[in-house]
């Protein structure tokens, strides 16, 4: 699984025209289970999204078609991690490893 953080390198008024089609970038990844999460960061600096497993390269690829990063308004951070333990009702995001 990965945490991605989203960091905007630009203004808001220059992130703020790309909106609408990172939304539907999202929403798009989120109906394929491509993204369990998404959400903003508080202050809004960039955003956060919880990713399931995939290879590493496939999640390269799939970061670098985000609006905000081809648009250059916005850079990921990628964290790796293994789910270990989990709420009740989220064992489908524990490590089967």
């Amino acid at each position: 699984m990965f945490v991605v953080t989203v960091t905007y390198t630009a203004p808001l008024e220059h992130v703020d025209p790309w909106r609408p089609a990172h939304g539907d970038w999202l929403n798009h990844l989120m109906s394929r289970r491509l993204l369990l999460m998404a959400g903003r960061q508080v202050p809004l600096v960039g955003g956060v999204y919880l990713v399931p497993r995939m290879p590493a390269d496939e999640l390269d690829r799939l970061l670098a078609t985000d609006p905000y990063v081809v648009h250059g308004v916005a850079r990921h951070t990628v964290v790796e991690c293994t789910p270990l333990l989990v709420a009740a009702g989220l064992e489908g995001l524990k490590s089967q490893e």
